[in-house]
């Protein structure tokens, strides 16, 4: 009788998934069994972390046995594992997992998981949602400590750029983080790899996935080293008066409601509209400013309303 023999054991999802495409390019029929070898299942993962067994029938055992052992490195006279996938992604990032699997869960689109028939394989989306809780608070904590100076809105403006999708799927291309992602078959043909918001995604679970394995302190260390050169760049940028606010600030300490911000006209063609905006403070119109974006003329109305009350 042909009996499933184990040639290969591994608690990896996407290692298992490397033998077995290795071993069907040579012609041998191999799968994937947890618990008893004779219960074979297309996409057997244990969710709780135990060994994933490559199975092949048994007539084909010793030219699997062969194929694979062709394709391990050798050091010294110990032979060791498959060839860590992973390796030039944990150097380009300069840190190195001692949970392996963290790294391999933080790359995982939900679109791989969706085509897990046994529901084993988890994707990335809580790791993304602890990761952007650590982005935020190392980059709030750096900007406090780099801009003292800087007002609650200043250092808000740098942070919301420093951590833009955009600005996060730059540092994801730079770390070259699309030639690792594991996705379902649909999102590869689509382009996954290279677009914005997927990447972005990815590189915040990479965080979570850095954070979970070496603490803070290493979420830390590497955020500092990805994003200094876009937190250096808030020194740069220039901050126009937000009189909105400042205006805010003044009613209030005067016991006045807050101000109302009104459309008092329109003109022009769509493509060059302009719009007239009072600011009305305690029934009383206090400025009145007309510009191309309502925003702008806001700020310009307020900046009146503040004239006006220092005169007053």
């Amino acid at each position: 009788m042909n009996e499933p023999v184990v040639v290969f054991s591994t608690s990896s999802d996407i290692e298992a998934s490397i033998v077995i495409a290795l071993l069907d390019s040579h012609g041998i029929q191999a799968f994937r069994a947890s618990g008893d070898v004779n219960v074979i299942l297309p996409m057997a993962v244990n969710p709780l972390g135990g060994q994933i067994r490559v199975v092949v029938p048994e007539n084909e055992a010793e030219e699997a046995r062969r194929v694979i052992a062709s394709h391990r490195e050798d050091v010294g006279a110990r032979v060791v594992r498959l060839r860590d996938e992973f390796d030039g992604l944990q150097a380009r990032i300069e840190y190195r997992f001692k949970d392996r699997g963290l790294l391999e869960h933080a790359l995982t689109h939900k679109s791989r998981s969706a085509e897990d028939a046994s529901g084993g394989v988890a994707d990335n989306e809580s790791l993304e949602f602890l990761g952007d809780a650590v982005l935020g608070l190392v980059v709030a904590d750096t900007l406090f400590r780099q801009y003292p100076n800087y007002n609650e809105g200043q250092k808000s403006k740098v942070k919301a750029a420093v951590v833009s999708t955009q600005s996060l799927a730059r540092r994801a291309e730079a770390i070259q983080l699309g030639d690792h992602l594991i996705l379902g078959r649909g999102e590869e043909k689509t382009g996954g790899r290279f677009k914005q918001a997927l990447l972005a995604d990815a590189y915040e679970a990479l965080i979570a996935a850095i954070y979970l394995d070496g603490g803070l302190e290493a979420a830390t260390v590497f955020l500092r080293r990805e994003l200094k050169e876009a937190i250096d760049a808030g020194s740069a940028q220039t901050f126009a008066p937000d009189y909105k606010s400042t205006l805010q600030e003044r009613v209030q300490a005067l016991g006045h409601p807050l101000p109302e911000y009104r459309l008092s006209g329109a003109e022009g063609p769509d493509h060059r509209k302009t719009f007239t905006i009072e600011v009305v403070v305690n029934g009383e119109v206090l400025g009145s400013a007309t510009g191309r974006a309502k925003k702008e003329a806001e700020q310009d109305a307020a900046r009146q309303a503040l004239a006006k009350l220092e005169t007053s």
